[in-house]
């Protein structure tokens, strides 16, 4: 089954022989993420669901520069009140909740920047194949001065553990591919952008030739054993972030290029 590309859309989907591509197409912003962009993400990973032709999806971002660098800043200027934060959040976790439960093999091909949002995505792969350029991190402490939702709390530490992702959040660094290798923020890693994709193909292949029903009971199966955080527990969190002066000055500071002053409150 083969499904048109439209060249036109911020975020493109295509099916060749089995396998599914979602590319993000906003290279002149780094891939940063529209609310529109990531519903239809997660629209496609239901239609697949449905679909039992399809055995893989690949995800990667437009050029060489980001794979995503998370949720477009713009987005959030129409924050007003407490339940605009809760309902961005439960917008956020029904989506990467959706990826994260995509019944095929998920595979992460990472050039350039993923962060924020886009190492969110990321984590929700099954396997994340980066490039000697790959950078990844939330660097939100430094940036907005927001926090991540309990969901991507609970996938980063499944992947690198608590002490590693204070490391990552409170230092505000971004990973160098090696690191991320090492830290399991990447599968493997290879030279160039053509080789990354080439690789992210021939792993989709590989792992669509195998027995459907063995990786989507082991997909399933590891998603179960994660404790993950219910957005209800981390309501508090998410409030004492997002309406606070410092969240308010984080997207003026990001929007005027210059450098936060943080409050604490």
């Amino acid at each position: 089954m083969n499904a048109p590309t439209t060249t036109n859309e911020d975020l493109l989907y295509s099916v060749t022989d089995g396998i599914a591509r979602i590319t993000f197409n906003r290279p002149q912003a780094r891939n940063a993420m529209t609310f529109a962009m990531y519903d239809r993400m997660a629209e496609i990973c239901e239609e697949i669901n449905a679909d039992r032709s399809i055995k893989a999806l690949i995800l990667t971002g437009a050029g060489d520069k980001a794979f995503a660098s998370g949720t477009d800043i713009s987005q959030f200027r129409a924050f007003k009140t407490a339940q605009d934060a809760l309902d961005y959040e439960a917008r956020i976790d029904r989506v990467l909740g959706t990826l994260e439960q995509c019944r095929v093999p998920v595979i992460a091909a990472i050039a350039g920047a993923c962060t924020g949002g886009g190492a969110g995505i990321a984590a929700c792969c099954d396997l994340r194949i980066g490039t000697e350029t790959t950078r990844m991190g939330f660097p939100i402490a430094r940036t907005l001065g927001n926090c991540l939702s309990m969901s991507n709390i609970s996938r980063v530490v499944a992947l690198v553990g608590p002490a590693r992702t204070k490391d990552l959040i409170f230092k505000a660094r971004l990973v160098e591919a090696p690191e991320a290798l090492s830290l399991g923020l990447l599968n493997e890693v290879v030279p160039d952008v053509e080789t990354l994709q080439r690789r992210a193909d021939e792993t989709a292949k590989l792992v669509a030739s195998h027995a459907p029903l063995t990786l989507e009971a082991t997909k399933e199966a590891v998603r179960r054993i994660r404790r993950t955080l219910s957005r209800e527990e981390g309501e508090d969190l998410i409030l004492k972030a997002y309406m606070s002066e410092d969240f308010r000055e984080g997207m003026d500071a990001f929007l005027n290029k210059r450098a936060p002053v943080w409050k604490g409150k």
